[in-house]
């Protein structure tokens, strides 16, 4: 599923007021902020997230303006009997040919808002529509209008619960949603939403080992992560990329080394890392990367490459069979190590034999520089 981008909606009432929600925005990972032309530098104090501000210029340094408030969209001034009258429109449509980020601002009260709102929304980069009364259809009628256009559509909402509706709106749902509540569990709740909206899981199946091999020397990778990671979870992993094996995290205690739950290590550096939807090599990541946690269940979520570490390491080789697929992983030959049995449970490299089963994810078709395709490939 793509991203879902939660706005947070702070122009109203004093700074004060307007500033926990700012800021549980920010810590919470919200992706903007919706504030006063006044407000703008002072959000910029908070921290770093972009900042989306009501105006027809571009004088305040936000990094979008959103024109409607106080105009048409929000209904202090007269719809426009046509289209080419719209004091809205044409104004998005001068910013957007300066090239400024454009919101459009909507407060659909009847089907006529609803028309306007599909007028202005062709000519923005973004589409912020409220309701006066919540209600889905505007939300589906919206989304078909638009759907050849390049605008993100962000449905006002005023809880968690709105927002997943919002998400799951038709087969795309909304892009985002702009949340206006003061409650700082409703905004922690609603963020924690689009994120597992985003985070589809992925099917895993057991493959049983048939070879196990100690090799000599060489180079592995340790993905050091800005994550914390459960038992059971850790990161897809393979030399083929039709088939990666769940390398669990660093997270149990040994005899040998405190537990590292922010760590995989991952394997040889020619192997190949299941990132979202494409795969990378895993001598290619570097500190800032975005990779995929996954769990024993195909559950997904985000993570960050704090730190790569490249070392001469002895390596293993294991091979296991799921249907009539043999694949392959070299993985550093240490009690640390560990692959996912299929009950969920790490099971060490140093202890895995023929018949152990243990949890893997088969691809279709091959790749083209990590991306998907559909032809036929051999890899041994």
């Amino acid at each position: 599923m793509k991203k879902k981008s939660v706005w947070i909606k702070a122009d109203e009432g004093g700074w004060e007021q307007q500033k926990e929600r700012i800021t549980t925005g920010l810590e919470s990972g919200a992706d903007c902020v919706l504030v006063n032309p006044g407000d703008v530098g002072k959000t910029r104090e908070l921290g770093s997230i972009p900042v989306a501000t009501f105006g027809r210029d571009n004088k305040s340094g936000a990094e979008i303006i959103v024109v409607g408030k106080r105009g048409e969209g929000d209904g202090t001034k007269p719809l426009p009997l046509e289209t080419q009258g719209s004091l809205d429109i044409n104004a998005a449509t001068l910013l957007r040919d300066k090239g400024v980020a454009v919101g459009g601002y909507v407060i659909i009260k009847d089907k006529r808002y609803e028309q306007f709102a599909a007028e202005l929304g062709k000519v923005c980069d973004f589409l912020i529509v409220t309701g006066t009364d919540w209600k889905v259809i505007p939300l589906e009628n919206l989304i078909a209008e638009l759907q050849r256009y390049d605008v993100k559509i962000i449905f006002g909402v005023k809880s968690a619960e709105e927002a997943k509706l919002a998400f799951q709106t038709l087969e795309t749902g909304a892009d985002g949603v702009l949340l206006d509540s003061g409650n700082i569990q409703e905004i922690k709740d609603t963020i924690q939403a689009a994120r597992e909206l985003e985070n589809e899981s992925a099917e895993l199946e057991s493959a049983v080992v048939t070879r196990v091999e100690p090799l000599g020397m060489g180079d592995r990778v340790c993905v050091d992560t800005c994550n914390l990671m459960q038992k059971g979870e850790g990161m897809l992993i393979g030399s083929q990329a039709s088939g990666m094996f769940l390398v669990n995290s660093e997270s149990d205690d040994s005899p040998y080394v405190a537990a590292r739950p922010f760590r995989v290590n991952a394997g040889a550096v020619h192997s190949y890392i299941k990132i979202g939807d494409k795969t990378r090599y895993l001598s290619e990541l570097q500190t800032g990367d975005t990779v995929t946690i996954i769990d024993s269940k195909g559950r997904q979520r985000e993570g960050f490459v704090g730190r790569v570490k490249i070392e001469s390491r002895p390596l293993m080789l294991i091979e296991a069979k799921a249907g009539n697929r043999i694949l392959s992983a070299i993985l550093q030959n240490a009690e640390t190590i560990k692959l996912v049995g299929k009950d969920g449970n790490p099971i060490s490299v140093a202890k895995l034999k023929k018949g152990d089963e243990v949890l893997v994810r088969l691809e279709e078709g091959a790749r083209h520089f990590g991306k998907k395709i559909e032809e036929t490939i051999i890899e041994k």
